[in-house]
């Protein structure tokens, strides 16, 4: 008897959530290739991220620790308008969105992993699926995995109905040197997740590795977050870059406008604890609008979708990783076993879907409760850089 042929999946998309995918599915016996559309290295556009077991327990899998890749805290504070701060102890393991890419790309030996791949058609014919990319090239595989986040171009080819709506708030954010901060700073945030709220807006704060995912004191950096209600008409102008280079889900680190820099920190000065005032101006600041994405489908003919394309939650559950990684290791459970001359696994693809569709939108829902318990994206609440 031959052996049979090994399943082989096209991922469209190279952050952690199709690097994810690849692991997984590797696990399964499936061949994996991953295709990226950034033409050079990722940004960083989550930055901090919170630990959780779908996480640590891939890492574990792959020979890790989830210690290994995170700092640890012991305390949260609460900072108030004035700089005071209670606190209370409450241990946890941050890690970065870089320091979990390296790990996980990596440990992904002997994988293709092409960049400049932005995908513009998708073809089944039969058993087959076939991925056209805006440079001519094309790939062929038995399924495809879509895994490239809010702007997904997979969703657009094989859901287009399905679109981001603005959630009414925006996320500023930093990931700087603990070495560039002022010893003061340095000494209330380490160890620490540390935040503050008022009305229309949010910030918290807490250590993640360096950028080479370096742990010892000194080496590793700060990073913070601050959520802001901002108007939709005003999102043009805070997205405008210094490069010219349109951008509408993400503003890079050294593009802000000098001009909107300025209101920046201004309104920092007026609205946060001086600490955190003091911080968003030492820092090389990034923006990304929060968007929602209501969960619709995740299952198409020898495609799916995962993470961010196939439904978003807000960034307040600390979920969004956490979820990607779960879609990817029960999709990859939902094809185990199956071999190219076989037909679909279509009940088990149905019940995974099923239960993802489920959990995403209860996860969705209680994101949301949890922004609008922040007056974050409710119509009654104050709103920040308010043109005239």
């Amino acid at each position: 008897m031959q052996p049979s042929e090994a399943v082989r999946v096209v991922i469209v998309g190279g952050s952690v959530g199709g690097l994810t995918a690849a692991h997984e599915l590797r696990a399964v016996g499936a061949e994996a290739a991953v295709y990226e559309r950034s033409a050079g290295r990722m940004e960083a556009r989550g930055a901090g991220i919170v630990m959780q077991p779908e996480v640590e327990a891939l890492l574990v899998r792959l020979g890790m620790s989830a210690r290994a890749v995170s700092v640890d805290l012991w305390e949260r504070q609460q900072l108030h308008l004035h700089g005071r701060a209670t606190r209370y102890e409450a241990p946890q393991l941050m890690t970065a969105w870089d320091t979990l890419y390296q790990a996980l790309r990596e440990s992904l030996t002997g994988v293709c992993y092409r960049l400049d791949s932005v995908l513009r058609r998708v073809r089944v014919e039969g058993s087959d699926v076939t991925a056209e990319f805006a440079d001519g090239y094309t790939t062929q595989g038995h399924f495809l995995v879509g895994a490239d986040g809010i702007g997904s171009a997979t969703r657009r080819l094989l859901d287009p109905a399905a679109r981001p709506s603005y959630a009414g708030y925006v996320a500023w954010r930093g990931l700087e040197p603990e070495s560039a901060l002022p010893s003061d700073l340095l000494e209330l945030l380490t160890g620490r997740f540390t935040f503050f709220g008022s009305d229309g807006l949010q910030m918290l704060c807490y250590l993640v590795p360096g950028p080479d995912g370096e742990l010892t004191q000194g080496f590793r950096r700060v990073n913070w977050v601050w959520y802001m209600n901002v108007p939709e008409r005003d999102l043009r102008r805070l997205l405008a870059s210094r490069s010219g280079k349109p951008y509408t889900t993400f503003l890079p680190p050294g593009e802000m406008l000098p001009e909107t820099a300025a209101e920046l920190a201004a309104t920092a000065d007026a609205s946060l604890p001086p600490q955190f005032a003091q911080l968003v101006r030492c820092s090389d600041v990034f923006m990304q609008p929060v968007f929602d994405l209501a969960p619709h489908r995740m299952v198409a003919d020898h495609a799916a979708l995962i993470g961010d394309a196939a439904g978003t939650v807000r960034p307040h559950t600390a979920s969004g990783t956490s979820k990607a990684f779960a879609d990817a290791a029960g999709l990859a459970a939902a094809l185990g076993g199956w071999t190219p001359g076989q037909d679909l696994p279509t009940g088990r693809l149905a019940d995974w879907e099923r239960e993802r569709l489920l959990h995403l939108v209860a996860l969705s829902r209680a994101g949301i409760d949890l922004a609008n318990r922040s007056s974050l994206g409710t119509a009654d609440s104050r709103r920040f850089f308010v043109s005239a």
